[in-house]
């Protein structure tokens, strides 16, 4: 299977994801606009409700033209409801695609030999993305709108009096211009901060999880200087970057008002050369203070502290990410359409996987059978390969060497819509998303009746969960109470079992339930004919399951559990460890 060169996340990414999503990017921009109104239309309103009202003797037609300018913030504000949940739709699967892309870029790494620490993944994998998620968020909601509305403050400023623009924008630009090499200063010293949190971080991780070697080889002291040294480096880089962002603050504050300055100084001669009215000059005024300097000052400050914290996070990520391992498409020609397997029969014929070129295989070798209904638990020691065999089972991966068929199809010309639909996965840690019980559960099947999804729910336990969180209708998720990990895997399996799927895959998708509810649920899958791949947390999983996966490196081994308690030395003491830890 070949690689893909890693691929910085950076503006090429967000170019690719644009254009991923370019429904959303374009319903976005123009419900942005739309939302720009007020501020494209109030100086021209105000105007005309002083020269043509007002100030004519038309107080009615004066208030007419204020009403406007209220009916015009109002349909602002619908603009804003409306333009929000298009926001979700990008940022969101942006961070997605980050997560995707940062947990590739550590594989890649680790294949290439390359030394990292796990302190510092996790810092790039949790903080920092959630960091750009956030960002992006931010700059959507608040750059995004001050832009647009400055922008159109500016096409009003300029439809209402070419004059006043005229003199009103150099100083816009001046402001800017002085601010673009103090957000360089800005980004480097955000670089040094990012730099310092990470080594922080690898530090007290490595720290942590060696505590009782640091304790007895005497060494608290010095590993407590050195954590203190980290400590004070990150203090240090967090007050310059304070330090910086203030002075830009202060530069940005001064500039916002030299707009109104020169307009309050050349006002005098544009009225008295009969080149601006009255209530141009309050309209003008009007756009200076409720638009061009508020949005202004709000836009540079924006620009200073999240994007240039963005650019500085993403660049930071760019040296770490690579694309996921994906199935590769088939080449096209007449022949490449994908197909439907004639069956839900799994079959494996000397299977590799590795987790990049170089590394050593995961899995090596495997060849195995599975028609459809049958029932395996498979079993081995932590890092043996076992998630990552229900993985390739699943269609999420290819083998690099070997042959891995469904209904006699190769995985990588499998249909994809019946590999969603056919093939279910669970893994150890059970999603529940935001909405109802019904919407939870008929997610894999949505055209699922209310009986299918009490049914299903009953036959893996779930039942008095259900009844007890208030029925189909009721909220989990966010808007929910909160659930604990066993009553999130009820969820999930209840999903599972109420789906069309033909295979599924367990990967200690139970280990949070107790041994009855976990024996419940696995033989209410068996019952339905469902393909049944548990990997086991109990050894009762194994004594369920007419055939046991035992994966051994070279000594993986497949039998009754009779079978391998005299074939297999790992299975024998994976049972006793089971049964002296009183784990049924």
């Amino acid at each position: 299977m070949s690689e893909s060169a890693p691929r910085p996340v950076d503006r090429h990414l967000f170019a690719g994801f644009l254009r991923q999503h370019r429904g959303a990017a374009v319903a976005v921009a123009g419900w942005s606009l739309l939302e720009a109104v007020p501020a494209l239309a109030s100086g021209l309103l105000v105007a005309a409700a002083l020269d043509r009202g007002f100030l004519a003797g038309r107080p009615a037609e004066g208030f007419l033209w204020i009403g406007l300018l209220g009916a015009a913030m109002v349909f602002r504000a619908l603009m804003t409801r409306t333009l929000t949940p298009w926001l979700g739709r990008l940022v969101e699967p942006l961070r997605d695609e980050l997560v995707t892309a940062v947990a590739a870029g550590a594989v890649h790494r680790a294949a290439a030999g390359a030394r990292d620490t796990a302190g510092a993944g996790v810092a790039r994998l949790t903080v920092q993305v959630e960091t750009v998620r956030a960002l992006v968020s931010a700059l959507l909601r608040s750059a995004r709108q001050l832009g647009v509305s400055l922008l159109m403050a500016f096409v009003g400023l300029a439809a209402l009096s070419a004059p006043v623009a005229a003199v009103t924008l150099p100083p816009v630009l001046l402001t800017l211009l002085l601010c673009v090499p103090r957000l360089r200063v800005l980004a480097r010293r955000q670089r040094r901060q990012l730099r310092a949190e990470e080594a922080l971080t690898a530090a007290a991780g490595e720290t942590f999880d060696g505590i009782r070697d640091v304790v007895a080889c005497g060494a608290r002291d010095r590993v407590a200087d050195d954590l203190s040294a980290r400590i004070t480096d990150h203090r240090d880089a967090v007050r310059a970057v304070a330090r910086t962002a203030s002075a830009n603050t202060l530069l940005v504050s001064l500039g916002s008002h030299l707009p109104l300055l020169v307009l309050l100084l050349a006002a005098p001669r544009l009225l008295d050369r009969g080149a601006l009215s009255v209530g141009e000059l309050l309209g003008a005024t009007s756009y200076l203070i409720s638009g061009v300097a508020p949005a202004l000052r709000s836009l540079v400050a924006v620009l200073g502290s999240w994007g240039v914290q963005l650019a500085t996070v993403l660049g930071r990520l760019s040296r770490s990410t690579a694309p996921a391992r994906r199935v590769p498409a088939r080449a096209p020609g007449p022949d490449a359409s994908a197909r439907p397997p004639r069956s839900p029969d799994l079959s494996l014929v000397d299977v590799g996987y590795a987790y990049g070129p170089g590394a050593a295989p995961v899995i090596d070798g495997l060849s195995l059978d599975l028609p459809a209904g049958s029932h395996l638990t498979v079993v081995g020691p932590s890092g043996a390969g076992k998630s990552t065999l229900t993985t390739l089972l699943a269609g999420l991966a290819a083998p690099d060497d070997g042959r891995l068929t469904l209904g006699g199809v190769p995985v990588t010309e499998v249909d994809r819509a019946w590999l969603h639909r056919e093939v279910t996965l669970i893994p150890q840690e059970a999603y529940v998303f935001t909405g109802t019980v019904r919407d939870n559960l008929r997610y894999l099947n949505p055209r699922a009746r209310d009986a299918d999804l009490l049914a299903s729910a009953e036959a893996v336990g779930a039942r008095a969960l259900v009844d007890r969180l208030g029925g189909l209708d009721a909220p989990v998720g966010l808007d929910g109470p909160p659930l604990s990990s066993g009553e999130r895997q009820l969820v999930a399996l209840a999903r599972a079992h109420v789906s069309p799927a033909s295979v599924v895959l367990l990967d200690e998708a139970c280990c949070h339930l107790d041994p009855a509810a976990e024996e419940r649920a696995e033989r209410a899958f068996a019952a339905r004919g469902t393909t049944l791949v548990v990997v086991a947390h109990r050894i009762s999983s194994a004594l369920r399951a007419p055939r046991v996966l035992v994966l051994d490196g070279e000594r993986t081994a497949i039998g009754t559990h009779a079978q391998l308690l005299g074939e297999s030395p790992l299975y024998a003491d994976l049972v006793g460890h089971w049964v002296a830890a009183g784990t049924p």
